[in-house]
C-alpha cells in the first residue's frame, strides 16, 4: 500500500546529440511527428553532421536505412533519433552509422556522421525529432528545454522524471 508512497522518482537527463536549432515537435512540418503520432519529443535542425549519443544505454535499432536511431537509457526510456524527414528513401545514403545495434553507449559517444549537404538536396529537410517513444501511458514526466540552440553533450533538451 505504501511502495509508491516511498518510491524515490528518478530522473534521465536527455542531452542534445546535435548542434543546431531547437524547435517544439509541433514545428516539425511532418504530421507523424507534430501529431506526436510516435511519442513526445523535441527536434533540432543540425548546424553540422556530427550525432553523438543523447545519454548512457543501449543501440536496439538502426534500420537498413541507416536514417534513425532507436537506444534504450540505463532507466529505460527508449528515444528514437529520427535524422531528417523523407529520409528513409535515400536508402542509407549520406548517413555514416558508427555504432551498431546491442552495442552499449555513453553521452557524447559518436554514433552517425550525417552528410547534410546530401540530405538537404535529396529529402525534404534536415529536421531531427529526438522522440520519447515508451510514454504513451504518461507514466513518466517530461520537461523539455526553453533554449533556443542546442550543443551536442552540453544542452539537457529532455528531463525525464519517473
Amino acid at each position: 500500500m505504501f511502495k509508491n508512497l516511498f518510491k524515490k522518482s528518478q530522473e534521465q537527463i536527455i542531452y542534445a546529440p546535435l548542434n543546431g536549432d531547437i524547435i517544439p515537435l509541433e514545428e516539425v512540418p511532418d504530421p507523424v511527428f507534430n501529431q506526436k503520432m510516435m511519442g513526445e519529443g523535441i527536434a533540432i535542425i543540425p548546424s553540422d553532421g556530427k550525432l553523438v549519443s543523447p545519454i548512457n544505454g543501449k543501440v536496439v535499432q538502426i534500420p537498413d536505412t541507416k536514417h534513425a536511431i532507436g537506444l534504450i537509457a540505463d532507466d529505460g526510456t527508449e528515444i528514437l533519433i529520427h535524422v531528417g524527414l523523407e529520409t528513409v528513401a535515400l536508402n542509407g545514403e549520406g548517413f555514416n552509422v558508427k555504432v551498431a545495434t546491442d552495442d552499449v553507449v555513453k553521452a557524447g559517444d559518436a554514433l552517425m556522421d550525417i552528410d547534410l549537404a546530401y540530405i538537404q538536396e535529396h529529402a525534404s529537410s534536415t529536421v531531427t525529432p529526438i522522440i520519447i517513444t515508451n510514454n504513451q501511458d504518461g507514466s513518466k514526466k517530461l520537461s523539455f528545454t526553453d533554449e533556443k540552440k542546442s550543443t551536442a553533450q552540453e544542452t539537457v533538451l529532455i528531463t525525464v522524471t519517473s
